[in-house]
């Protein structure tokens, strides 16, 4: 996903390229996602609009944490934000409705996959 975000990004950037790019600390922040399944349950009957704002602030959390934390032990930082919207420049606040819509697609991945476990 974050490929794609980012070459569609490079797109309206004028670059037809369509460079996407991601790095290897990211599978282990992505990968991080598997503790989220105690959090969907709780919450997969509450209304839509609710579940949208906590997904916002969830990976806000996921993305502050893990770029102060690998900042902090290895000096690397996965991602850093030069907008007048990021926060430390770890988070982008215009980004929420983007993290909104993702996580509930999210939820319907999950349903769907969820529909095709082995019994």
């Amino acid at each position: 996903m974050e490929i794609i975000f980012t070459g569609f990004h490079s797109l309206f950037n004028g670059d037809l390229r369509l460079g996407g790019f991601t790095n290897i600390w990211m599978f282990f922040i992505y990968g991080s996602a598997v503790f989220l399944e105690p959090i969907h349950d709780i919450i997969r009957r509450w209304r839509w609009p609710i579940r949208g704002f906590i997904w916002v602030i969830i990976i806000w959390g996921i993305e502050y944490t893990s770029d102060l934390l690998l900042g902090n032990i290895l000096g690397v930082y996965p991602w850093f934000y030069s907008s007048p919207y990021a926060v430390d420049g770890f988070i982008r606040l215009d980004y929420a409705p983007h993290w909104f819509a993702a996580g509930l697609i999210f939820e319907r991945i999950h349903k769907m996959l969820d529909a095709y476990k082995i019994a």
